[in-house]
């Protein structure tokens, strides 16, 4: 009878603790969740993406809403680079109750979790997924990047400004909605300047990238397209430093990385990337975010090594900094920790962020019209700045 009397008391002592902490945690807490890879072909983007994210909550953590101060807690899941895997990795997110979350690196993850965000009624700021397609359709998916059309606009328009190029040979993944997509837009770009187009797709696992770069240079490419992963990239790079290539190699943000440094470092290859933030930025925000950045990453040794054992500032770690903050800002102009009135404040809100003036469109998109072109310096293994790339309208 004690016994029975005994597991009583525990059960109904576990059941008061858990109530006192659900309690606790809905009223004093709120969950920013963060849908990023940390494995897979874009898991060092993620990785750095997510960075970005963690030192904006380092900065700011708390948030005061009705008088009462709440505490920001990040749950971060890792969707693994997978389209497959990225529905379930949200649905954690669901679960964990979160009250808006952030990501992600990588546009074909974002739309194939989007679904169940919407199901759930949060909102979710897209960082870097700059394909059309994650905000076209739906209220709940916003996003702190400009998308692939601008970008590849931008890219075909600095092909032909700056190469003279008529000849563009476009290497693509099959299946991989960033990939595709922003293939499309710089093709079609590239044509309406006057260009033409040699273009291939590789699948799924393919790791042998030699004959399609044979393929470019007997078309007399001027300049080669290859908007991939950062995991195909390493690969490109190498064998075309095997072959020595001298076409231009460019491509879109996912080369914004130490990977592709590390991978051109010591050859003769030109790399060339369109991204959305340089680290020589001058402002005041920007440098500032730089210089407190690299310290907070020099004294957390694990963070380091998450951004490829060195302190350069990747494009998608201010990204996710600004994106971060942007969903503080619409927390506090909701004045409400719930998910929908959240999702409302977002629409007109605004943040003055280290990669510049974040407000949203009618479809939730970012208005933004400049993007950064950077090249690799293979002498040392940095990022040089080239120039800010503005499509003129029409």
């Amino acid at each position: 009878m004690k016994r029975v009397l005994a597991l009583a008391l525990v059960i109904c002592m576990v059941g008061l603790m858990m109530t006192a902490c659900g309690s606790a945690t809905s009223g004093n807490v709120i969950k920013i969740g963060v849908f990023e890879p940390s494995s897979g072909d874009n898991g060092a983007g993620g990785k750095q993406e997510v960075l970005g994210i963690e030192y904006a909550n380092s900065v700011l953590n708390t948030v005061d809403i009705g008088g009462k101060t709440y505490k920001i807690q990040l749950e971060i899941v890792d969707n693994e680079s997978s389209t497959d895997k990225a529905p379930s990795a949200a649905a954690k997110l669901v679960s964990a109750k979160s009250n808006v979350v952030l990501g992600s690196y990588g546009s074909g993850v974002s739309i194939a979790a989007s679904d169940v965000f919407a199901k759930a009624g949060i909102p979710v700021i897209g960082v870097s997924c700059t394909n059309p397609q994650v905000t076209e359709g739906n209220d709940h998916y916003f996003r702190v990047c400009y998308l692939d059309p601008f970008q590849g606009t931008v890219l075909a328009n600095f092909a032909v400004d700056n190469f003279k190029a008529k000849t563009a040979y476009i290497l693509t993944k099959l299946g991989d909605d960033y990939s595709v997509g922003l293939g499309n837009y710089f093709k079609e770009a590239f044509k309406a300047l006057g260009g033409t187009v040699v273009e291939e797709s590789f699948q799924e696992g393919n790791s042998d990238f030699n004959a399609y770069l044979t393929t470019a240079v007997n078309s007399k490419a001027d300049v080669i397209f290859a908007p991939t992963s950062t995991e195909a990239a390493s690969l490109i790079i190498g064998q075309a430093k095997a072959q020595g290539i001298k076409i231009p190699l460019l491509a879109g943000d996912t080369w914004d990385s130490s990977v592709i440094l590390d991978a051109a470092k010591g050859s003769d290859l030109q790399v060339y990337v369109s991204t959305f933030f340089d680290e020589g930025d001058n402002s005041a925000a920007g440098s500032t975010f730089v210089k407190n950045f690299k310290a907070w990453l020099k004294a957390n040794p694990d963070k380091l090594q998450n951004n490829g054992g060195n302190d350069i500032v990747a494009a998608v770690s201010a990204l996710g900094y600004d994106a971060y903050m942007t969903a503080i800002e619409g927390i506090k102009n909701a004045k409400s920790v719930d998910s929908k009135a959240i999702m409302e404040a977002l629409r007109t809100t605004k943040y003055s962020g280290v990669t510049g003036e974040i407000a949203f469109n009618e479809t939730g998109d970012a208005i933004r019209d400049v993007a950064f072109i950077k090249s690799a310096n293979t002498a040392d293994g940095t990022w040089k700045f080239i120039a800010i790339q503005k499509v003129e309208k029409k």
